[in-house]
């Protein structure tokens, strides 16, 4: 599956009110990156503005629904959508 085949899928169970899991490589340019986070029960959330965020179009928004937790990732740094290893174009 390709990585953006799986945003759109992941922003549908959003909107469908379903959770899925997903996993990414984590990276932050203020702090040591942790590897891989895994996530098993999340939702998207509202995607941030450019005006608060100039990297907000490459970024997605989630709730960790076990932990309650906000969280953010780079969408090319997804790795995993359901199980299913994921692939840029």
């Amino acid at each position: 599956m390709e990585v953006y085949e799986a945003i759109n899928e992941m922003r549908r169970c959003s909107e469908r009110g379903e959770s899925f899991s997903f996993a990414f490589m984590s990276y932050s340019y203020e702090r040591k990156s942790g590897g891989i986070v895994k996530i098993e029960r999340a939702r998207l959330r509202k995607q941030s503005r450019k005006e608060n965020n100039r990297f907000a179009d490459y970024m997605l928004n989630f709730i960790d629904l076990d932990t309650m937790e906000y969280g953010m990732c780079w969408q090319p740094l997804l790795l995993e959508f359901n199980g299913h290893e994921l692939k840029l174009k």
